[in-house]
């Protein structure tokens, strides 16, 4: 029994290092103090702290939230477009090399010209 407490208490040990080590006592304890000497002590002590340490409030982080699920949206609708794009794209050149002029004759055996070169010639 003995033992284990000791284990146990060795382990709190190594963790009140190791936040203190990190810096996270201090930044903690500053926090901590500047709630303490609020002449007015704010609505909510949870959402001072995380402003303190640099947190979103809550009204911020659902805000945030809400823009993450609409960014979202539009990345999929995107992406769908996307895909829709390099389908065409790839039945296009899928076509355009199945009717290639230089590949197709007429029927007197000269090749056929091609008809957007000769316009735009």
């Amino acid at each position: 029994m003995m033992r284990y407490k000791e284990e146990k208490d060795a382990k709190k040990e190594a963790f009140r290092k190791y936040l203190e080590s990190s810096g996270a006592v201090d930044a903690l304890t500053k926090v901590l103090v500047a709630l303490y000497e609020q002449n007015e002590k704010p609505s909510s002590a949870l959402e001072f702290i995380q402003q303190k340490l640099g947190g979103p409030t809550i009204y911020e982080y659902e805000k945030l939230q809400a823009e993450i699920s609409d960014l979202q949206t539009k990345y999929n609708e995107l992406l769908c477009k996307h895909e829709d794009a390099c389908k065409e794209l790839e039945e296009l050149k899928n076509m355009h090399s199945s009717v290639s002029p230089s590949t197709k004759e007429t029927n007197d055996g000269e090749p056929l010209k091609d008809e957007y070169v000769e316009k735009n010639s």
